[in-house]
């Protein structure tokens, strides 16, 4: 029996034996498997890592995995907030405009002032206005008119009685009704001249009063016009006349 049992174990094994090493043929199966198994366990390409690297290994597919999310990833809200927003373009500031009164002039200065201005083209930001005035030709230093003759009678009483007797009282249909004139002068020193001395002897009520004819004269308002323009303005009525140059109110 054991003999038996022996040679049928010694028979196993060498039939094992012959189909390993594939004395039996081998299917196809097995080859196409051998195949695809051989290139993977090339030993010259295998590498052994030591404990560090593997542990750096396993970390990079994940560091690249998180750097590939945050490059799509929207941008918080917060974190937009908090970037430097973009200047705003500077505007350029508007260049100033003004409005002038120039006068007045008179009636031949008026036409001459505007002929030299016709260059400018101003339109409607040139206006023109007429205005009564009076040319000075003397200075009249007098007391103011009284309410009536009995009135400039008594004043007249007063100035004697302070050592004046240079005057007279005024009469006729005039606004200067009723006043005292004291004299007439050329020039406006002149008058003041007499007012101080006036002053001195105790009349402290004359004034001095400008007199000429009325006339007409004219005014011009410059409304929105750049400073280039406003100095064109100024130099043409210098050469015509001394007028004025003010701001408009």
């Amino acid at each position: 029996m054991l003999r038996f049992v022996f040679w049928s174990l010694l028979f196993l094994n060498a039939a094992l034996f012959v189909y390993a090493q594939g004395f039996l043929g081998s299917s196809k199966g097995s080859e196409e498997e051998r195949a695809r198994i051989k290139p993977q366990l090339e030993p010259a390409r295998l590498t052994l890592l030591t404990s560090e690297q593997a542990e750096a290994a396993k970390a990079a597919p994940v560091a690249s995995a998180v750097s590939e999310a945050e490059a799509g990833a929207p941008v918080p809200a917060a974190a937009a907030a908090s970037e430097p927003a973009e200047p705003a373009p500077t505007a350029v500031p508007a260049r100033p405009l003004a409005c002038i009164d120039v006068g007045t002039f008179s009636a031949g200065e008026s036409k001459r002032f505007e002929s030299r201005l016709a260059s400018l083209d101003l339109g409607e930001r040139q206006s023109r206005q007429a205005v009564q005035a009076q040319d000075v030709t003397s200075y009249l230093v007098n007391i103011p008119p009284q309410p009536s003759k009995d009135a400039a009678d008594r004043k007249a009483g007063e100035l004697r009685e302070l050592g004046v007797t240079n005057f007279f009282i005024m009469s006729g249909d005039s606004p200067m009704k009723w006043a005292i004139s004291l004299g007439v002068f050329k020039t406006e020193s002149g008058a003041q001249t007499l007012l101080a001395q006036l002053n001195k002897q105790g009349v402290h009520s004359a004034r001095i009063t400008p007199r000429g004819p009325s006339s007409t004269r004219y005014s011009y308002r410059f409304r929105d016009i750049e400073a280039a323009q406003r100095e064109r303005i100024v130099s043409v009525a210098d050469a015509v006349s001394s007028a004025e140059v003010k701001n408009c109110r």
